[in-house]
């Protein structure tokens, strides 16, 4: 397509009628917005938590800036087709018309009637060249959405550079601009740090915590289960360990695969007290949704068939190389169906908003893609809505739950040994397997799971952590899937510290009736695995290693190392941990 086709996208700017009204800006939109209309920059990086706005305020510049004939053209870059369309929706609201390329090819060019168009990163890669005649020829103002993507590869990152190197005005939004690579973003700009080391800088921020405290986006809940694993590696050997327990990584990640396999009771578990928290939600919010993000489509839809067999309703699931893909998403969000299974499609960006449980079901542990996951549940819609994610205890996981609220920035030249780093090569392997199932499993080496069960470890909700150990369908698990739909988030904290004294209590009452004739060893080895559910418990709650609180429980509670430790002794400490955890 040459740039003269671009010339009949729409008619000169000035001889429209009319345009349509715009919804008032929230606080940061304004802020921002007041901020790029006084300072006028070329380039703007605006960094804003997922669901806090960042299309809206996009329109908004794009709005000024063409009644103000600074820009006559506006084209709009997003990671996926899906996005296209919902720019071109979003924009007709505010009387800006785009072209989302669905009508067939655009080498024809387009109705003279649209304002701009939106397109791939993976459209302007291929065909760098047209939009930069178009910039060339006319005043242009580009939006990139998501912009870390343009970082994907280096090929991508030469060609949008070259694609808007001449420009008029470049508006980059991200709600997560880091990532665990090296290539450079254009037009971000970045700063030293150290020798060798840059660290990316934005013009306006507006993060989690921020947003939180202006009732922008939802309290989000982390209901994360563990339990015992077993399965067989490529030399024949059978391996068990328990999720959540301080392992290798490779231990961790093997134990984290077998929880993932549709086979096993684990993920019918899990997906068994999600629906249940579902049903809870909906008591208050008739409308909200749920989403499993999956690892591959084979799983996706094993998956389905699983929330099929307990619901007695087909969730919706959208694959990749479905063509229906966005048409099954749009269909989604419109109904009140229970839920839906996806593999990509609805990890960044796209807009359901009744979605209020997710299953975390996926591998893929970048902070990057966790931070997009979990993006997807958090825009609030009215006053009080809480939103609760089902993890795997994994410690990268929670890791990245935990510090949510933190803003990163991306980082070039940082160290490969990096925590961040650690699961890179995850990623890679999870690509293939999106990819071809098969491959993944090349990769990863021949890998059977054997065998998994559920266990409801804690829940995490301000970086603090709630709760103990208990089963699936157990009482304790439902005091804390029962917590109401609508909730402020210091009642959140509230009800869970509530619910965690009511455990606390329900489980010394136990201790008072359980029956003394049983063997010694037994005996001993029960009360050592609730004690080290106590010390986990606390460590996550004060942030500690588990060695150190083992070692205060010593000075406090005397007597020598757990291992030799009488039954009394562990008595003894439990009944310690216990007041630290009610205190």
């Amino acid at each position: 397509m040459s740039s003269a086709a671009f010339e009949h996208l729409s008619p000169a700017f000035p001889q429209r009628a009319a345009w349509g009204t715009a919804s008032s800006l929230r606080a940061w939109q304004q802020e921002a917005l007041t901020l790029y209309q006084n300072e006028q920059p070329r380039d703007f990086l605006c960094v804003a938590t997922p669901g806090a706005g960042k299309t809206t305020f996009a329109l908004r510049v794009a709005q000024t800036l063409l009644q103000s004939r600074a820009i006559r053209r506006i084209v709009v870059v997003t990671p996926t087709e899906h996005l296209k369309v919902q720019w071109a929706d979003a924009a007709a609201r505010v009387g800006i018309q785009l072209d989302p390329g669905t009508g067939g090819s655009s080498r024809k060019g387009r109705s003279r009637e649209y304002d701009g168009s939106a397109v791939t990163y993976a459209g302007v890669a291929a065909r760098s060249y047209v939009y930069e005649a178009l910039c060339v020829s006319k005043d242009v103002l580009v939006i990139f959405d998501e912009i870390h993507h343009a970082g994907d590869s280096k090929s991508w990152g030469e060609a949008i550079e070259y694609a808007f190197q001449n420009a008029r005005r470049r508006l980059s939004l991200t709600g997560t601009p880091f990532r665990s690579d090296d290539n450079p973003i254009p037009f971000v700009a970045y700063d030293e740090l150290a020798p060798g080391v840059m660290q990316s800088r934005a013009d306006y921020t507006y993060g989690y915590s921020e947003a939180l405290a202006d009732h922008v986006v939802r309290p989000v809940l982390f209901m994360n289960y563990g339990g015992p694993m077993r399965w067989r590696t490529k030399a024949g050997d059978e391996l068990a360990a328990d999720l959540g327990i301080p392992m290798t990584k490779d231990l961790t990640a093997a134990a984290w695969r077998t929880a993932l396999a549709p086979t096993g009771e684990w993920v019918s578990a899990v997906l068994r007290a999600a629906d249940r928290r579902l049903t809870e939600v909906r008591r208050h919010v008739p409308d909200a949704g749920g989403l499993v993000i999956a690892t591959n489509q084979t799983t996706a839809r094993a998956y389905a068939k699983l929330l099929t067999e307990m619901t007695g309703q087909r969730p919706c699931v959208v694959l990749s190389d479905d063509s229906k893909a966005s048409a099954r998403i749009d269909e989604f969000s419109a109904s009140d169906e229970r839920w839906m299974v996806a593999v990509r499609m609805v990890s960044e960006g796209v807009d359901v908003p009744r979605l209020a449980v997710g299953v975390y079901a996926t591998a893929i542990s970048t902070p990057l893609f966790f931070a997009q996951a979990v993006g997807r549940f958090v825009r609030s819609r009215r006053r009080g809505e809480v939103a609760t994610v089902f993890l795997p205890t994994v410690p990268v996981l929670l890791a990245h739950a935990a510090t949510l609220e933190k803003q990163r920035d991306h980082v070039l030249g940082r160290p490969r040994n990096d925590e961040g780093d650690i699961w890179a090569e995850t990623e890679a392997l999870i690509e293939a397997a999106n990819r071809d199932a098969s491959a993944a499993d090349d990769l990863l080496g021949s890998f059977e799971a054997l065998e998994s069960q559920a266990t409801f470890d804690h829940v995490l909700f301000d970086s603090q952590a709630f709760g103990m150990h208990a089963e699936p369908s157990s009482q304790d698990e439902a005091d804390y899937l029962g917590l109401p739909g609508l909730l402020e988030p210091n009642q959140v904290s509230v009800l869970l510290a509530d619910r965690q004294r009511r455990q606390l209590r329900r489980r010394e009452r136990d201790d008072r009736k359980a029956e003394p004739e049983v063997a010694l060893h037994r005996a001993i080895a029960s009360k050592r695995k609730e004690l080290n559910s106590l010390v986990a418990q606390y460590a996550r709650l004060k942030g500690i290693p588990h060695s150190h609180v083992h070692a205060d429980l010593r000075r406090e509670c005397g007597g020598p190392k757990l291992a030799q430790a009488s039954q009394g002794e562990v008595d003894q400490r439990i009944v310690a941990i216990r007041g630290w955890l009610r205190g």
